[in-house]
């Protein structure tokens, strides 16, 4: 069984519609996989999953409110080609929409709306769980709070996920009017996001993490809003067509010089200095989705995705001493984004903070574990965090020396469940779980 980034670990899925029934003495809930570490991934001791992608239903829907009620398996694909052509969208998206309800709650995704929307878990309003006791349970913000904003970014770890409620949002028409900027280095880059932010709702950067000197952090800096439906196309979009990547991808194509070319090629892409127009969303949001298992492009040793975020208290220079310790440590990428982030969310273990988020995919070789170390360090230094669903590689006391909420965490899952019957890979790694 694999994650995203391609870690594996021996394991097998159950599936079936009935989740309730499905979940009952499983050690984790497991959804279309896209954590890209350990985090979906069975422990050595239990290596039986339960699968919800069948349990996808829609079980209530509100057109005056937006509220939404469905089962934890249910895709976001499916929830955006249901409801955007109906006017309505979810409130906060990540970057993939091949991700479940229940995935997007135990991650506590965000998007590139985080400045003005905070994280999902913030506009959940309930969620019924399987907990280890067997009980099935359900909580909310007022309703057995401490278990879920405990769930909310938990990383599944506090009771199989079975419905989940939330509001969607109501937009004017289902195109995105885009301003896109070609931005010269990482200075300018931090400038130019988070002086946008106070204008637009939705903001991210591409950058290029490999060129160093006075063009550190050159790259494409993405503003965005709903397009009024005077702008918008009269048709609503239609889903994009996919390429799959093969299978036997020679992976000795991604190596330094390689990912320094595409880097050039990416940032002269855009020959403009500005431009502006009226996107389809899934351009917008979710870029990577038209090239289906693009994983396999890292070969058979996979990649880690090292996503932290680094607070403002740090200083708006802690975007270019980050990227100087990461390329002069080798640590190239073409896929390096930048994110502006807000306040922290309520959800016990949610990622994001007041500050800037940025994410690389970096190719696995020996290296790689001495690279993550030297960034967590750097990450630690500073008072960021790093985001443990795209982690696979962070040592334990790393993660303890950055996270200070992790103990009311702890306290609150073994009060639920005290014998850790629930548990993941990542757990054990993380938090010294039994095997």
């Amino acid at each position: 069984m694999e994650g995203w980034g391609r870690t594996s670990v021996p394991g097998e899925e159950r599936r079936g519609e009935d989740l309730a029934a499905l979940t009952r003495g499983m050690p984790l809930s497991r959804g279309l996989g896209r954590s890209y570490g350990d985090a979906s991934l069975p422990p050595p001791g239990a290596p039986v999953v339960a699968n919800t992608t069948l349990g996808d239903r829609i079980l209530a829907f509100d057109g005056q409110t937006g509220l939404l009620r469905a089962e934890a398996g249910l895709s976001l694909r499916e929830i955006v080609y249901a409801f955007l052509p109906r006017g309505w969208f979810v409130p906060v998206t990540p970057g993939t929409f091949f991700v479940t309800l229940g995935g997007m709650v135990a991650s506590d995704v965000h998007g590139k709306n985080h400045h003005v929307a905070g994280c999902f878990g913030e506009h959940v309003t309930r969620l019924v769980l399987r907990v280890a006791s067997g009980d099935i349970v359900s909580c909310s913000p007022t309703d057995n709070a401490e278990l879920f904003w405990a769930t909310v970014g938990g990383m599944g770890l506090t009771g199989h996920i079975l419905e989940v409620e939330f509001r969607m949002v109501r937009v004017p028409s289902p195109w995105i009017y885009q301003h896109k900027e070609r931005v010269p280095d990482i200075d300018t880059f931090i400038g130019r996001l988070k002086d946008a932010a106070s204008e637009w709702p939705m903001g991210m950067g591409w950058i290029d993490c490999v060129t160093r000197g006075a063009r550190m952090g050159r790259g494409h800096l993405y503003l965005g809003r709903w397009a009024t439906p005077a702008e918008a196309p009269p048709a609503a979009p239609r889903p994009r067509r996919r390429i799959t990547v093969p299978s036997l991808f020679p992976s000795f194509l991604l190596n330094p010089l390689t990912v320094a070319l595409a880097n050039t090629g990416i940032y002269w892409s855009h020959p403009w200095r500005q431009s502006t127009g009226i996107v389809h969303p899934e351009d917008f949001f979710y870029p990577l989705d038209k090239l289906r298992l693009w994983n396999r492009m890292y070969g058979r040793r996979g990649f880690t995705q090292y996503q932290c975020v680094l607070p403002a208290s740090a200083g708006r220079d802690v975007a270019r001493r980050f990227l100087d310790l990461l390329t002069r440590r080798g640590g190239a990428s073409f896929l390096c984004v930048i994110k502006d982030t807000g306040p922290q969310g309520r959800g016990m273990l949610s990622f994001p903070m007041p500050g800037m988020s940025i994410a690389l995919d970096i190719k696995m070789t020996a290296d790689t574990q001495r690279l993550v170390d030297t960034l967590n360090a750097f990450v630690i230094a500073e008072g960021g965090r790093i985001y443990l669903t795209k982690d696979a590689l962070t040592r334990p006391e790393h993660f303890r020396a950055m996270e200070p909420r992790l103990d009311a965490f702890l306290a609150v899952r073994r009060a639920w469940d005290p014998g850790l019957s629930l548990r993941s890979a990542l757990s054990v790694r993380m938090f010294g779980d039994p095997p």
